[in-house]
């Protein structure tokens, strides 16, 4: 069947001035040199695939691909593509496009005008678009956020880290990392597939002002972080979208949980903090006291809890969240949403309720054991198609890490098949699976049998490599991103107007001196990347008494400039690129991250560090960093590094030798963070 006779018995053909393409003009709709030209952009329009960028979120990379990945790829299924190749999100408003030769389009997505020259043309349809013709796709009118153009043959660009997806803030992916600009061409590939009319009815998602997302419990519930009565809240609860959201995360107004605890401990001051730990995609992450549903943008590594997470099956509804909005979350039995999934998206997507008797009761909590008569070990559930393993109690102990790293190479080397992601945090390893391939009750009995094969984490020797990089004390970019935040989010904040006098008051340092001089003489070890994206690490400093305890922002800041250098809890953090953060500014460094890098499979990788490198700080002048940065994009700088090795049973005997000193050191410290909340607590920032 050729692609006239497709024209005339399953899709629309629009004319081209006067009169209806011909076949020998569709035929010319398989050409390899097909290209659309970009006539208009669109408010923010990106090249999207799906799944996405897969296999690298233990370094900071986000998966990026359509936020409403339903009707993206119901919108390829119909043109007979495969489901996840490559076409276009376009948030609020459409491109014009230009076809060189005679093209099937399909536009899916939230409700906007589609013509093809003039001529108004139906979503949700299959279409021949003329050569020479233009198809212009309109504002979104609501609800929802966000439309898709899928073209037959699919947007043909470079990949990079396997994925042609655009990630605007790690600038790379689609059209060379931005979103799409006039005059540009997009190559599109030659279709081979069977075009069919239109998405069925039935299958079409249906799209709402008022949104209800099934959830899981877990992995961060009641009563360990969160009271029964917050629990109870977040479920019960008609949240409200806020603007100031986008692809890392939608960000949700509601009420303020009361918390069941005081603070974070090490992890910071707030109640909402953590040791650092992996995210997954639709959790529901309370920074501070702000909810934000992460997005396929989001962060992988952070140290906020998430108490519930909106399941695969209904996380493209993410994308169609806009202002003002209304959103509530439904537990559902993690078994129940297996069989959504099974029964397939589409099906899901017609119902306009989430139908659920309630959820698991089991606080997000998998099972529990003891790995020996020193630690144990949780299994925390994170949506249907994760595990969160977690060691010992809540503390920074690098003993934990070693365990981690010890089950994170077990896995690697095992090849467990359906495993798709495997991300260390600090005492804690994400497994994600396809729980088609791998039910997560299986992977459950395979992580339980794995402790048998662990060897015991002091017999644990890594490589270590010293890692020397400069850092702008105070940098004049930090002190900007204060001055914003303080601007446009919170002005009366008690880390403001300078981050460093609040590490100092924190601490009970004598002097800001001091906070530089504890800074510059510390050995910072790399236990996790990507804590806030690009290969930024999140790092500790080997000797506890270097260890400077601060809290985090709250809420987050919206911007960071990149490599930014932050405190928060016990940990530093490189910020990769610029974003959201809440870290302490201390000042920053060189990049983290090589742009330069083509991302192929090259045995180079774009990323700096490893884990369990160990930082060392140089001061240098902010003017000659801004030259230092310039020379290290261009390719001309080469960092000093030094190999090594870290053994944990050298360091606790370190620990031992010193503990005396150490003791005195956090005896001061947990006085001065005492007072700090006192002080926090009088003033209304926490409660009792």
């Amino acid at each position: 069947m050729t692609v006239a006779d497709l024209a005339v018995e399953h899709g629309e053909v629009v004319g081209h001035g006067v009169g209806v393409i011909n076949a020998a003009d569709t035929a010319r709709a398989a050409c390899p040199e097909q290209a659309a030209q970009v006539i208009r952009p669109g408010m923010l329009t990106t090249v999207q695939d799906w799944p996405g960028r897969i296999g690298y979120w233990h370094v900071g990379v986000p998966p990026s691909g359509p936020m409403d990945d339903l009707s993206f790829r119901l919108g390829n299924r119909v043109l007979g593509n495969p489901e996840g190749a490559a076409g276009l999100e376009c948030t609020l408003d459409g491109p014009a496009l230009k076809f060189s030769a005679p093209t099937w389009v399909c536009v899916t997505g939230a409700p906007t005008d589609v013509t093809v020259n003039g001529i108004g043309v139906q979503q949700w349809r299959t279409v021949l678009v003329p050569a020479e013709a233009t198809l212009d796709i309109g504002s979104v009118r609501g609800p929802g956020m966000r439309c898709y153009v899928l073209i037959a043959g699919g947007i043909q660009l470079p990949k990079y880290l396997g994925s042609a997806a655009t990630f605007t803030l790690g600038r790379f992916g689609g059209s060379a990392g931005n979103a799409l600009r006039a005059g540009e061409m997009l190559p599109l590939g030659a279709h081979r597939g069977r075009v069919a009319a239109a998405v069925p009815m039935e299958e079409q998602p249906v799209l709402t002002r008022r949104w209800e997302l099934a959830v899981t419990e877990g992995p961060h519930g009641a009563p360990e972080f969160f009271t029964r009565k917050d629990f109870d809240t977040i479920i019960g609860t008609d949240y409200e979208v806020h603007f100031n959201s986008d692809r890392t995360g939608v960000r949700l107004i509601g009420p303020k949980p009361e918390w069941a605890r005081t603070d974070g401990g090490e992890a910071g001051l707030h109640p909402s903090n953590i040791h650092d730990t992996p995210y997954s995609v639709g959790a529901l992450d309370f920074t501070g006291d702000t909810p934000i549903l992460l997005g396929p943008d989001g962060p992988s590594l952070g140290g906020f809890v998430c108490p519930v997470t909106v399941v695969a099956a209904d996380r493209w509804k993410l994308g169609q969240l806009a202002p003002g909005d209304i959103v509530r979350f439904v537990p559902i039995r993690s078994a129940r949403a297996a069989s959504v999934r099974e029964l397939g998206t589409a099906r899901r997507a017609a119902w306009p309720t989430v139908l659920s008797p309630g959820g698991d009761g089991d606080d997000g909590v998998l099972r529990r054991a003891d790995v020996d008569d020193e630690t144990g070990v949780t299994y925390r559930r994170q949506g249907d198609d994760g595990v969160l393993v977690e060691y010992g109690a809540m503390t920074l102990d690098l003993g934990l890490r070693a365990r981690v790293h010890a089950l994170h190479e077990h896995l690697l080397g095992a090849g467990v098949r359906g495993v798709t992601e495997l991300t260390p945090g600090v005492r804690s390893l994400q497994v994600r699976v396809d729980p088609t391939v791998m039910p997560v009750p299986v992977l459950l009995d395979l992580l339980t049998e794995a402790e048998q094969h662990i060897p015991a984490a002091d017999q644990l020797v890594v490589p270590s490599r010293t890692v020397h990089l400069p850092l702008s004390w105070d940098d004049p970019a930090t002190r900007e991103a204060i001055t914003r935040y303080m601007h446009g989010v919170r002005a009366d904040a008690p880390w403001c107007p300078w981050n460093i006098e609040f590490i100092r008051r924190m601490n009970g340092l004598a002097s800001v001196q001091e906070v530089y001089e504890t800074v510059f003489g510390a050995e910072y070890l790399v236990l996790g990347l990507g804590d806030v994206y690009l290969g930024a690490p999140v790092a500790t400093p080997t000797d506890p008494r270097h260890r400077l305890v601060t809290t985090k922002y709250n809420p987050a800041r919206t911007w960071t400039p990149e490599n930014a250098v932050g405190i928060g809890g016990a940990y530093l953090c490189i910020y990769g690129m610029e974003g959201p953060g809440g870290y302490q500014f201390v000042g920053r460094t060189t990049q983290v991250w090589n742009h330069r890098h083509p991302g192929d499979a090259s045995d180079e990788s774009p990323w700096l560090l490893r884990y369990f490198d160990r930082i060392r700080w140089h001061p240098v002048e902010a003017d000659e960093l801004l030259d230092l940065r310039a020379d290290f994009a261009a390719g001309k700088v080469q960092v000093q590094v030094e190999d090594g090795a870290f053994a944990l049973a050298d360091y606790r005997k370190f620990l031992s030798d010193n503990a005396e000193s150490i003791d005195r050191f956090r005896a001061i410290q947990a006085e001065a963070f005492a007072a700090e909340r006192d002080s926090w607590l009088q003033a209304g920032e926490l409660t009792a």
